[in-house]
């Protein structure tokens, strides 16, 4: 009888054991997507405001260099 109770106990332990580690892992794999997919948001973001900034200083640049000499800084 004691050996019953103790494979029984064994069997339920492995068995609530391995739901747990199911959903641990389940729920890190969810934030790692979630993680992931957030920095690449963030990160495209920034690149198109870079992008938006190169665009407006190479556009502005011309401008700049004449004020500049007109203003007679060098």
């Amino acid at each position: 009888m004691l050996r019953t109770r103790l494979l029984w106990f064994t069997a339920g332990f492995s068995v609530a054991g391995g739901a747990i580690a199911h959903f641990i892992c389940k729920d890190l794999f969810s934030r790692s997507y979630a993680l992931s997919a957030d920095t690449k948001q963030k990160f495209e973001n920034l690149e198109a405001r870079v992008s938006n900034l190169e665009s407006n200083v190479s556009q502005t640049n011309g401008d700049l260099v004449i004020v500049t000499l007109l203003n007679g800084h060098f």
